[in-house]
């Protein structure tokens, strides 16, 4: 999305011929297969765990901390091996987004007209809002050492992660909508 607004905003006469039909299959393509392999990398060393207690895990759905948690066998190795993962896994799209935004906001701040300079941010502000829950809960989740953290905490960390994410990117994407925006001022105007 961020490559995207950046053509549309930095390059819009090249737009058509950058993204082709091969440069967006790449686009979708990367992700998916360095996820998989990153994370295949991760889960046979937690296939290999020996649970020797309870076999209930405290949790919303099956996650590595509680697996963790339940495991008699050392985890060590695991929680070095995910956070060293998670650290390109963070950093590279990371630096992408914010590199590509830096290239926007450059490029509006040449804009001459303001409402060309407002067009220009409103396309890009749902997109930075999403992208920061999405990579805020991230880092609570993966990146902060789960020495610290208490099953509950994680639990709502994951609940947000899981739930509110998803749910609130197509509410920030249609408030951008002019029927969804009306409707909200007709219904806050009758209150």
């Amino acid at each position: 999305m961020s490559y995207d607004r950046y053509l549309a905003i930095c390059n819009p006469l090249r737009y058509s011929c950058i993204m082709d039909l091969k440069c967006r299959i790449c686009l979708s393509l990367w992700p998916w297969v360095l996820g998989l392999t990153l994370n295949f990398t991760i889960v046979l060393p937690i296939a290999n765990f020996n649970f020797c207690h309870n076999n209930i895990i405290d949790h919303f759905y099956c996650e590595l901390f509680p697996l963790q948690k339940l495991s008699c066998s050392d985890t060590s190795f695991v929680e070095l091996e995910v956070f060293l993962f998670s650290l390109p896994m963070f950093i590279c799209p990371c630096g992408f987004i914010v590199g590509t935004y830096v290239y926007i906001f450059l490029t509006i701040v040449r804009i001459p007209t303001t409402t060309g300079k407002q067009k220009a941010l409103s396309t890009c502000s749902s997109h930075l809002i999403v992208v920061g829950t999405f990579y805020g809960t991230l880092t609570a989740k993966y990146m902060i050492p789960s020495k610290g953290h208490t099953l509950l905490i994680n639990k709502i960390v994951s609940l947000l992660h899981t739930v509110f994410t998803p749910l609130f990117n197509p509410i920030i994407y249609s408030l951008r909508n002019q029927d969804i925006k009306s409707a909200l001022k007709k219904v806050s105007c009758k209150k």
